[in-house]
């Protein structure tokens, strides 16, 4: 489904939106340093989508440094203390918050000093606290792409229809696939019924063979072997539905006329 269908192209949850989201940004993720602002379930989240990318590196910044620790080494990453923020922010440039603080921890005068020391490389930036970590003047800035959680929500939104769209294609080749399954079952039944009807087959082939053999050891005509070992195979492959059209039950008389053109077809 996911080879030949839309449905694993959209992301969904928030956590996935936001890498989706800074892979429009960054051609590639392996390049880019990342930080997780707080320690809590939604940064916990991000960590392992972001962390499936394979960044440069992942960072945690907490109030409390153990905390941060005790996530960053999940994911190989490092810790720093909040209180390093402002001089450190220039190093990265994916930042994710989600943190409980009441007012912003990320304002616009740090985020200029960041982009001085950056030289305006771009930085990606997502702010998924309520109230906001991230005051909204810093999207002002050209080099900064900043993505607010309802943001990510409509993203997430709209690829949760773009995917249901690709649901209804998806069920149509399940539908087809299970039943193309199904028909090679039925067959199956008719296999041991087929190899019987081969090995009649190769028993008549073998004895008309013989005889033609003998016929040409006793030197006679090619030309008349050839004919005798074609009238002997039509006429032994010929006799099982003939005498049953001469002998057998009504019922199977008019089965077997219902599928004789069907098994002689012309071969030409």
């Amino acid at each position: 489904m996911r080879t030949q269908t839309a449905i694993g192209e959209q992301s969904v949850s928030l956590a996935a939106a936001a890498v989706r989201l800074a892979q429009r940004i960054f051609e590639t993720l392996s390049s880019e340093r990342v930080l997780l602002v707080g320690a809590g379930e939604m940064i916990e989240l991000c960590a392992t989508h972001f962390a499936a990318q394979a960044p440069k590196s992942i960072t945690v910044a907490n109030r409390t440094l153990e905390k941060g620790q005790a996530l960053a080494q999940r994911f190989n990453g490092q810790a720093m203390r909040l209180a390093d923020l402002p001089n450190e922010l220039g190093r990265f440039d994916i930042i994710v918050s989600s943190t409980a603080s009441s007012l912003p921890i990320i304002g616009l005068g740090m985020v200029e000093r960041a982009m001085r020391q950056r030289r305006h490389r771009p930085m990606f930036m997502v702010d998924l606290a309520v109230p906001r970590d991230i005051e909204a003047e810093v999207a002002r800035f050209d080099d900064v792409y900043l993505y607010t959680l309802d943001d990510l929500g409509r993203f997430a939104a709209a690829a949760a229809a773009t995917r249901q769209g690709a649901v209804a294609e998806a069920e149509a080749i399940i539908d087809s696939q299970v039943q193309q399954f199904m028909h090679w079952v039925d067959t199956r039944g008719a296999v041991p019924l087929i190899q019987d009807l081969h090995q009649r087959g190769e028993s008549i082939r073998q004895s008309e063979l013989e005889r033609a053999m003998r016929m040409l050891a006793k030197g006679e005509d090619p030309a008349k072997v050839l004919d005798a070992l074609s009238i002997g195979l039509t006429n032994k492959f010929m006799h099982g539905p003939t005498q049953l059209l001469n002998q057998g039950p009504e019922e199977a008389r008019d089965r077997l006329a219902e599928l004789l053109p069907h098994l002689y077809k012309s071969a030409r």
